[in-house]
């Protein structure tokens, strides 16, 4: 869950959430969809992390985590650049599918990948990134764009990002020159 919260925070779920609630107004709807979107997202990344793994033999499953702890390394390291939306719908659906899409790929999904992969427990991994998903995007929603422009979020994210690529790499090599 801190490990999620953590990796969400400053990102384009976040941020694009922010946006929305200073836009849009804080609305209890807006945030509904929000964390909607952050269980979704978090329980998708969670089931199909353990289905990958659960196919592969551990050697494979080791590699499996690596590589996706390196995509969420590379996610976390881009910039995050946001254009304030010119004409916001007001349609939430249409709100939450766009949320939902970038949170599927984003940094913080990929780590629950990583977690149900290398435990092969998707619930766990699942309810963890659900709760430090919609953590994240709760304090977007509750701080606002301006506010949360003013955080050094910049500088998190880049040093979360090397700490994840030594993880992947440690996990990797183990993966391939560890002795079972």
């Amino acid at each position: 869950m801190l490990l999620v919260a953590a990796l969400a925070t400053g990102g384009r779920d976040q941020r694009m959430v922010a946006q929305w609630a200073t836009s849009l107004g804080q609305s209890t709807q807006l945030l509904l969809v929000a964390l909607v979107s952050a269980c979704l997202s978090a329980a998708a990344m969670a089931w199909v992390g353990a289905e990958f793994a659960a196919l592969l033999p551990r050697r494979a499953a080791q590699m499996l985590v690596a590589f996706a702890l390196a995509i969420a390394a590379a996610e976390l390291a881009m910039p995050v650049r946001m254009k304030a939306p010119k004409e916001p719908t007001r349609s939430l659906a249409a709100l939450g599918a766009v949320l939902l899409a970038r949170q599927i790929g984003d940094g913080a999904r990929f780590a629950v990948f990583a977690l149900a992969a290398w435990t092969v427990w998707p619930v766990t991994a699942g309810l963890g990134g659900a709760l430090g998903g919609a953590a994240a995007v709760a304090l977007g929603w509750a701080v606002g764009d301006a506010a949360l422009a003013r955080w050094p979020l910049r500088p998190l994210r880049i040093a979360l990002a090397v700490c994840l690529g030594i993880a992947a790499l440690f996990i990797g090599l183990n993966a391939r020159f560890g002795a079972y």
